[in-house]
């Protein structure tokens, strides 16, 4: 499949087909928040977003903003071809589970340090995620964990007909 036409970004708007492969790891400015089952469960200024071509940005939050109990390991595993292996957790907030919700690269490849001790979660099976006063939607497909907002445009990995991307 050939690579669709990118979208114009307007004035303060990223092209996700600006975005470099391999990815890049760079810190966010705003405030990041997730929502679940009711009750906030992380909220952060420490988080890192990774950019990777035809991806709108996967946050990762230290794990250390997570209220207690939020995070808990989950059967699963995944290898991505730069970052390294992942493992899995479900998102707890009182009566409310996410199964398979959340992930991290506990010993991430060279280059991708920053991600030690973070976590990105799916925002589809969260109650809303924020970056600054903005709430994210899900990356298109759901089988990516990309946030899409105003800042940025596509069109996305995740429509149908974007597997050869």
């Amino acid at each position: 499949m050939r690579r669709p036409r990118p979208i114009t970004p307007a004035p303060g708007q990223e092209s996700v087909w600006d975005y470099p492969r391999p990815p890049r790891v760079e810190q966010v400015a705003e405030r990041i928040t997730i929502r679940l089952g009711g009750h906030l469960i992380a909220d952060t200024r420490g988080a890192v977003r990774v950019l990777e071509t035809s991806h709108p940005p996967v946050y990762y939050l230290p794990i250390v903003d997570f209220v207690p109990g939020a995070l808990v390991d989950a059967p699963g595993a995944s290898f991505c071809e730069f970052k390294g292996a992942a493992r899995y957790f479900d998102v707890r907030s009182g009566e409310t589970l996410r199964q398979g919700a959340a992930w991290n690269y506990p010993h991430p490849a060279p280059g991708f340090e920053a991600l030690m001790d973070r976590v990105a979660v799916y925002a589809a099976q969260m109650d809303e995620c924020t970056v600054g006063e903005e709430i994210a939607v899900p990356q298109p497909g759901g089988f990516y964990g990309g946030w899409v907002t105003s800042a940025v445009v596509g069109p996305f990995k995740g429509v149908p007909g974007s597997l050869g991307w």
